[in-house]
């Protein structure tokens, strides 16, 4: 069953913002198709629907456009691990999810790849886990404070002391005895 014959507007619109048609943005399409089916989602104007994605690979625009997951929001987390992982989660339910993308067929050419991901269904290409995280909270408003070195207005959590100084990540120093 191809991409386009499950709902075609949807995936022009996956592809349009992407920007061309790969592998890789299918993973993402199929991963979100399939969290939508298990966690009962639909497109997220706040933060009802959470996505961390342990990747920063083509598959996450799928995700941002069908689900409405967006890093501004606070809805869309990363927790780089270079794995083709996604997991969702539903604030409405509590429910949450761990898709993982199976292993497919050694050395295929990138066109290959992309009728390979295309012919599957969702449930062929990942493994169900349980999210090992837990839902994150919902983002926070940081005061934010002039950086006493660049003089640029930083979030609060990032400010650091340094010399009885505020200063942001850039303009402190760190210290670790063993880089030197």
């Amino acid at each position: 069953m191809k991409i386009y014959d499950e709902d075609k507007k949807l995936w022009e619109k996956c592809a349009a913002f992407h920007g061309h048609v790969c592998g890789g943005l299918t993973i993402g399409y199929k991963a979100a198709l399939y969290a939508m089916e298990l966690l009962d989602l639909t497109f997220s104007s706040d933060e009802q629907v959470v996505c961390v994605c342990e990747n920063d690979a083509c598959g996450v625009d799928a995700i941002q456009v069908m689900l409405g997951c967006s890093i501004g929001k606070g809805n869309l987390l990363f927790h780089m691990r270079g794995k083709q992982a996604f997991s969702f989660y539903n604030r409405k339910t509590g429910k949450s999810v761990r898709l993982v993308l199976r292993s497919g067929p050694e050395g295929l050419t990138r066109e290959r790849s992309f009728d390979y991901y295309q012919n599957c269904v969702p449930q062929e290409l990942f493994d169900v886990k349980d999210a090992a995280i837990q839902l994150p909270e919902k983002a926070r408003i940081f005061d934010s404070y002039f950086c006493e070195g660049c003089g640029e207005r930083t979030g609060a959590n990032w400010i650091r002391l340094q010399g009885g100084k505020k200063l942001c990540l850039d303009c402190y120093q760190n210290y670790d005895r063993f880089d030197v």
